[in-house]
């Protein structure tokens, strides 16, 4: 409720994780999901590589959107979009290099919006998110020019870098993590702190 107070236009909520912040139970997804007002989205961040695997993670939740943190095995969007027609999927995309280029304009046919990030999912324990790094945005400047859906830009972001990011990359929206909050709780003062400095 702090976040919508503020201004969030979304919610991220957290599934297990092999690392990162914000973990909650699904059980707590789930009752969250069920109270956020409308039109606000409520997303599920899942690591979960497999479809039929996403698809019960889902279930359990039942939030507006699907955030797959990891790559998809097999490409297998077809199988989501069967099981759960009505909700939207955005899959993450790591900018490790300018591989991330190519594999977005691949993965771009299939999902509703992409999201960049600075985790890497090549570590023995994957980064999946989190991490509070930035990335190269020139990287995330072409990735926007180059497909043809919505863009979310994460990663390191923060009040005193926002408009940069927003100027370099222009994405369709942002993602916030570990620079709105202290001692792993959301904190308020920040979150206004970033709101204001976006307040062109």
């Amino acid at each position: 409720m702090i976040a919508i107070e503020h201004g969030a236009d979304a919610l991220g909520l957290v599934g297990h994780m092999p690392s990162g912040p914000g973990v909650i139970t699904d059980k707590l997804i789930k009752e969250i999901a069920g109270k956020v007002p409308p039109p606000i989205a409520t997303f599920l961040l899942t690591s979960e590589t497999e479809p039929h695997n996403i698809v019960s993670h889902y279930k359990k939740v039942n939030t507006t959107t699907i955030q797959i943190v990891d790559e998809l095995e097999k490409r297998e969007y077809e199988t989501l979009r069967k099981e759960l027609a009505n909700v939207k999927l955005v899959q993450v995309i790591h900018v490790v290099d300018e591989s991330a280029i190519e594999e977005a304009i691949k993965v771009s046919r299939y999902v509703d919006a992409i999201l960049l990030d600075s985790g890497n999912p090549n570590l023995i324990v994957k980064e999946l998110g989190g991490t509070g790094r930035i990335h190269n945005w020139e990287i995330s400047r072409k990735i926007r020019q180059s497909i043809q859906i919505p863009l979310f830009l994460a990663g390191g972001i923060n009040k005193d870098n926002v408009r940069e990011a927003i100027e370099t990359v222009q994405p369709f929206g942002l993602d916030l993590c570990s620079s709105v909050r202290t001692g792993g709780k959301l904190d308020p003062e920040k979150l206004e702190d970033f709101f204001n400095a976006i307040d062109f």
